[in-house]
């Protein structure tokens, strides 16, 4: 990499900093308990909006694994999100009626709460639908992964981001509060992946999956992203560029092994598609907040109209990370 390049990658970190600075007004804390943060808490940062009958497994999943403290960008919702999580004794919410548009889809206000709350925390980022599964993580907490990275000096934790869904049209089997949500979406595509690596940033570019095959099937370049980096141990001069994507310095993206081996890493365990979906991505269309004139939602639109079947004869049912392991869709790399 020359050095034009790394002198725009740090100028640009620098300004992705500075922009979640001036961002930090269009946040209010509504419970602030960060008082409660000790210095060997992990932490956990999520965006969300009306995501209420998700909330209740969410939390549990991730206290579950040992995320100490949550904190939560609530983008003014109306469905009891913002007073569930303030009741909640781990928890710290901020809400805001700025645009998430704006925001860089929510990136710069949980790259300010990172800077302001993660230093020298490892932190989890993730969205109220997805799931993080890791080696071992039936039998280890996640305090036994951070501890491996810890002591093999790596700072960063890759996962690829796996689409669940059920078998049938997902309207057949409603969603109920507190529910796991993988009951009903347990199905997965073990194959139809592509994977470029990004020459600026070094990240690897993963897309494909029942996504890319149900509603980008003739512009499947335009699929999203499933390459994700949602662990970090944080530090205040680390931005996050583009959603969970990649980040910058540019060293925290080098998540996998050039040379033919293999680096440990993880799958996020993607829930969307229950009941409660059709809803949601007609809420995102009416907000319009979403990437590319909301292109995503408009396909899901489009597609969800025929109430279709994800299923196909490809079809995986999820048993464990072992499985995930075996397909090569997550590795334990050296941790035994």
């Amino acid at each position: 990499m020359g050095i034009l390049t790394t002198y725009r990658l740090r100028l640009a970190r620098k300004r992705w900093r500075i922009r979640a600075f001036r961002k930090r007004r269009e946040l209010t804390p509504v419970v602030s308990r960060v008082m409660n943060i000790r210095a060997s808490d992990l932490l956990l940062v999520s965006t969300i909006r009306n995501e209420k009958v998700r909330l209740p497994w969410f939390l549990r999943y991730y206290r579950d694994l040992g995320v100490n403290h949550f904190l939560f960008v609530d983008n003014d919702s109306d469905d009891g999100s913002r007073e569930y999580l303030a009741e909640q004794a781990d928890v710290s919410v901020w809400t805001t009626k700025h645009s998430y548009k704006r925001s860089r889809f929510g990136i710069d206000w949980v790259n300010w709460l990172l800077m302001r709350y993660a230093h020298g925390h490892w932190a989890v980022v993730v969205d109220p639908d997805e799931f993080l599964v890791y080696p071992f993580c039936d039998t280890r907490p996640l305090r036994a992964l951070t501890d491996w990275l810890d002591a093999s000096s790596i700072k960063s934790f890759p996962a690829m981001m796996l689409d669940m869904y059920p078998k049938g049209p997902i309207s057949r089997s409603p969603y109920q509060e507190g529910q796991d949500p993988l009951d009903i979406a347990h199905w997965f595509d073990s194959g139809n992946y592509t994977m470029t690596k990004n020459p600026s940033y070094g990240n690897l570019w993963i897309q494909g999956g029942p996504r890319a095959r149900m509603f980008f099937g003739d512009t499947p370049e335009r699929a999203p992203a499933l390459n994700k980096i949602p662990l970090v141990k944080w530090h205040r001069s680390y931005a996050y560029v583009s959603s969970t994507h990649m980040l910058l310095p540019r060293g925290l993206n080098f998540v996998y092994d050039e040379w033919g081996g293999e680096k440990a890493s993880g799958c996020l365990l993607h829930a969307k598609f229950i009941d409660t979906f059709a809803a949601k991505a007609q809420e995102e269309m009416d907000r319009k907040q979403h990437y590319a004139n909301s292109h995503e939602y408009r396909a899901y639109q489009e597609g969800m109209a025929a109430s279709p079947d994800f299923w196909c004869k490809w079809s995986e049912k999820y048993i464990n990370w072992r499985q995930l392991e075996i397909l090569g869709l997550m590795s334990k790399g050296n941790w035994a």
